[in-house]
Order: C-alpha cells, then structure tokens, then sequence
C-alpha cells in the first residue's frame, strides 16, 4: 500500500462515503434520502470513504451520537470537485512553499483534507492513511441536495462485523466488508492533497 492514496467503495458515477450519526439525525436522513433538521447546514461536516476508518471513529456504532452508521452515495463529479478544492489540514512541505501560504489557504478553505492512519479490523493503526473530507457551511446545502445519490443505514452490518470480530471469526467479518479499491484521481489533485 501506498502511505497516501484513496480507497473506496465506488461504481461508474457513484462513490460511496461514511457519516456515524444519533437515531433521530440517522431516520430522517434514511427516510429523506438527504439530510434535514436537526441536521445543521451551517457547521462542517466530515465524510470519510474508508469503511474501517468510520468503525474505529464511531466505536462500530456503539458510541454515544454515533449510534447509526450511513453510507452515503454521491456523484463522483461532486466527489472529485470537493477534492479539487481540498486544503489540508497541516502544512505539508511537500504541498506548499511556507506555513503562511497554507496559512491563508486554510482560512479560506470551503473544503478541508484531513489523512489519519487507516485502521484495521481489530482497530490498530496501519502504516498508510485514509482521507476525510470536510465539506464547510459554504457547501454543505449543496452536499446535501446536489451530491447525494442515496442513504442506506449499515447500522446492523456494523454490529454484524463487530460481533464477528468479537467472536474470535475475523475471517468471517471480513467477508462482509465494503469492497473498497484504489480510487483514480487526477495529477492535479494528486499533487493537491499530497498523495503518492
């Protein structure tokens, strides 16, 4: 594996990407196929593409305000165009000439990139990462109404693998997760977000 590159689960027009959320945010989403009050449209929001990256965050589904697990699909143009205008988060040097520059990058940012360490089945950290995307109050009604393709709850596939995992059968949870796979992305935005 390389130490930065994109993995997902994604088709022909459609990228698939992950948001942990509380039972009453979760339904209406569901149900909606977007995203509508209490859900706020003026605060950041994060999605991250990596199925085992949102496990670890949300605790598999078990922790408090992240009790229901969303696969969101959306439009691999939108995908594609909130990673064109990405910022990262820490002013890499292979990225940017000076803090300053990345500085007031960052400030202006409607899109942030943030690579954490991917994670594994049992929750360790890998030695390569995995993209989250913050997508900020400037953009987010268009997420919500434009980006969107579907919502599906994967609330008790998350407690199916956890349960699994649990059970000393890591063979058995693996089987069910998302097939993600190296996601092709422009030199530009390579170049952008720092990836290999």
């Amino acid at each position: 594996m390389k130490q930065y590159e994109i993995r997902a689960d994604y088709d022909r027009d459609t990228i698939v990407v992950y948001q942990a959320y509380n039972e009453t945010i979760a339904k209406l989403a569901i149900e909606n196929k977007k995203f509508v009050p209490p859900f706020s449209l003026t605060r950041m929001t994060w999605i991250k593409p990596s199925f085992l990256w949102m496990m670890e965050r949300s605790g598999y589904g078990h922790k408090s305000g992240q009790e229901y697990i969303l696969a969101i699909r959306i439009k691999r143009s939108a995908w594609e165009y909130a990673l064109s205008q990405g910022i990262l988060t820490h002013p890499s040097k292979s990225v940017y000439t000076n803090g300053d520059k990345w500085r007031r990058l960052f400030e202006e940012a409607k899109i942030h990139v943030q690579w954490d360490p991917e994670r594994s089945l049992r929750g360790c950290k890998l030695d390569y990462r995995s993209i989250q995307v913050g997508i900020s109050r400037h953009l987010i009604e268009g997420y919500n109404n434009d980006w969107i393709v579907d919502i599906q709850d994967y609330t008790s596939l998350a407690h199916k693998i956890y349960q699994l995992k649990m059970d000393g059968r890591p063979d058995k949870a693996k089987e069910l997760l998302p097939k993600e796979k190296i996601y092709p992305v422009s030199l530009e935005i390579m170049k952008r977000l720092g990836l290999d």
